[in-house]
């Protein structure tokens, strides 16, 4: 299958809405952090809440990968001000709730837009980042099933000359590799790698690009090793398999039912 015609564009809200259906990278590092926390999230006793962080981040990846003419469609950058200050109505004032519900687009705050377009910048000034980025599809949905599992992936960015390209935010570029393993990047990583070579009968590399949220505002480029995917893609696959048992046997155990034995001082 030409790999451009296996992946699909659709609304976060669309994607979201499918999460019952598919398996998500998200929801499989929930399942390996711990089956309970997954089952609870999956039937609700959990919520998956939103935050102001995460929407802040979503319309940093939109005016990064997808532009500001599609960022202005999506979002607009403004608030009401009052005439006899000068200043802006605070959030919670009733004059700025009025406000907001006529705004057709999701609001950001003004200081917010600047914050956001510094990351733009800063990435779209490195050569390497904006060589990934020049050409492809961001936000590209791929559904296939992955061992035995109807699964679904929502790639940052797709360039059909380099491959899966991630885009992450971080405080400092010195430290990205050790948040690359805490979050699990790699895992996220593999998971879309496998989800897409299903799908296009092709294995693409993967590129993470990073930039900070201070100043200096510092862009990386990150390729990730085959060795690393293929090490991430096996514990996925066996967590995979362990989501079945559970799901089968109706137990979603913490990973912490037996002793565990402190070596480290």
């Amino acid at each position: 299958m030409e790999v451009i015609n296996c992946i699909i564009k659709e609304s976060e809200g669309e994607y979201r809405a499918k999460r019952k259906d598919f398996l998500s990278s998200h929801a499989l590092g929930d399942f390996r952090k711990c089956p309970e926390f997954f089952r609870k999230k999956e039937t609700g006793e959990i919520k998956d809440e939103d935050s102001p962080a995460y929407a802040l981040g979503r319309a940093a990846h939109c005016l990064i990968l997808e532009g500001g003419e599609v960022f202005h469609q999506q979002y607009l950058a403004g608030e009401p001000v009052n005439e006899k200050t000068g200043k802006a109505y605070g959030r919670n004032t009733l004059a700025y709730q009025e406000w907001l519900a006529e705004q057709k687009q999701e609001v950001i705050t003004p200081s917010d837009f600047d914050f956001i377009r510094r990351l733009q910048v800063s990435v779209w000034l490195h050569n390497e980042a904006a060589k990934l980025l020049q050409n492809g599809i961001a936000e590209g949905v791929v559904r296939e099933s992955y061992c035995g599992m109807p699964c679904q992936i929502r790639m940052d960015f797709f360039n059909p000359d380099f491959g899966i390209i991630d885009l992450k935010t971080c405080d400092e570029l010195t430290w990205f590799e050790a948040d690359a393993r805490r979050y699990g990047y790699i895992y996220q990583a593999a998971f879309y790698r496998a989800i897409l070579g299903n799908a296009s009968g092709s294995i693409y590399p993967v590129y993470i690009v990073a930039v900070e949220k201070k100043q200096p505002f510092r862009c990386g480029v990150w390729c990730v090793s085959s060795t690393a995917l293929d090490f991430a893609a096996t514990e996925n696959a066996a967590a995979i398999e362990r989501l079945k048992k559970c799901r089968s046997e109706n137990v979603w155990p913490t990973g912490y039912e037996d002793v565990r034995i402190m070596e480290s001082i």
